[in-house]
């Protein structure tokens, strides 16, 4: 039987935005809260390495299967494709804070 609760497929960047890292996550405000701290953020990680510290576009699921699978269908889309999809929903590709969602 499914599990419902809340996942989070997420796109974060670096500060110049030409690093992207797209994710899922059950919890957005601890996952970035960890994607910013120096100690968490290893330079062995992907995020660490390039510094992809800041939210920029995130979507809502209530099953895990569904997050997955929409993470990894982005994570294979290219870089243009990913570009118009965080634009969908914020244009101007500003970081989001998170009491913003």
């Amino acid at each position: 039987m499914a599990r419902y609760h809340n996942y989070y497929v997420y796109i974060c960047c670096n500060r110049l935005r030409t690093v992207l890292y797209v994710g899922v996550t059950n919890d957005l405000d601890v996952r970035m809260t960890q994607h910013q701290n120096e100690s968490y953020n290893h330079i062995n990680s992907f995020c660490g390495r390039y510094k992809c510290h800041h939210l920029i576009y995130w979507e809502y699921y209530r099953s895990i299967h569904a997050a997955i699978l929409r993470e990894k269908q982005i994570k294979r889309w290219s870089r243009k494709k990913k570009e118009e999809l965080i634009r969908s929903q914020n244009p101007n590709w500003e970081f989001i804070k998170t009491s913003d969602y």
